[in-house]
């Protein structure tokens, strides 16, 4: 998965559709996650799109399989990951993930049907770091 101070560099130089098509590129590159994951547990609320989230971790890293069955909201999700993905749980549970995607813009690049559920993907992303560096 690209680092997303690499993505934002790409994303910098780039206008209208060409930014669309990079996210789906991105939702593209998510590694694939088995039907059998996509379950209403993995469901993330709030997204006019479904979309799936499954954490995993190895050690104290967190590591997430994702989909959605809109591919630019999979290049959403992507975008999510690319900020978090194996990580230390205590880095991401400090981490500002909102403040790590502002240079994208999203909310006046995309309409908020698209935006709407990344505030819920982010608390369930923090929840699972939470809960992993406490342990």
């Amino acid at each position: 998965m690209r680092s997303l101070s690499d993505i934002a560099e790409e994303y910098d130089f780039l206008e209208g559709d060409e930014r669309y098509r990079l996210l789906i590129e991105l939702g593209r590159d998510l590694e694939n996650m088995p039907d059998a994951l996509k379950t209403d547990a993995t469901l993330v609320r709030g997204c006019s799109a479904s979309v799936w989230v499954y954490p995993t971790q190895d050690e104290d890293k967190l590591h997430f399989l994702a989909d959605s069955n809109a591919a630019i909201t999979k290049g959403i999700v992507a975008l999510v990951l690319s900020a978090v993905q194996d990580k230390p749980a205590t880095e991401v549970k400090n981490m500002d993930v909102t403040a790590a995607l502002e240079p994208f813009d999203l909310k006046n690049q995309l309409s908020s049907n698209r935006t709407q559920g990344i505030p819920n993907m982010i608390a369930l992303v923090k929840e699972h770091a939470q809960r992993i560096s406490a342990s």
